[in-house]
């Protein structure tokens, strides 16, 4: 069971998942593509505090871990891993609730 499904079914499954992100990528950017152009002071917009978002949690996440004693090898990923904002959930909840064609899906088109 455990065996087979790491060994064989999780292989199997990754260039599908990754493929599947880049055409939802590819369907974003095609259905806001006009729009990122009419309105690039809206990206800057969204961009800015999405940036600084990320910055401030990695460092704060860092700085915590070396605060508290971790070593290199956990505050590194501990910090990637708190700076990450899960694009790709974040993709489908804008998707499924607003539309291809909304603020939302343009926002996380952006961050």
């Amino acid at each position: 069971g455990e065996a087979w499904f790491k060994s064989r079914f999780l292989p199997a499954l990754k260039p599908l998942s990754i493929t599947a992100l880049l055409a939802t990528l590819v369907l974003l950017f095609a259905f806001q593509g006009q729009r990122i152009l009419d309105q690039p002071i809206d990206i800057v917009l969204i961009a800015i505090p999405l940036a600084l978002q990320t910055y401030f949690i990695f460092f704060l996440t860092w700085k915590g871990g070396r605060w508290l004693g971790l070593p290199y090898r956990t505050c590194a990923p501990a910090s990637m891993i708190g700076a990450s904002n899960f694009f790709e959930l974040a993709v489908a909840v804008a998707i499924a609730l607003f539309g291809l064609n909304s603020g939302a899906a343009l926002a996380t088109v952006v961050g």
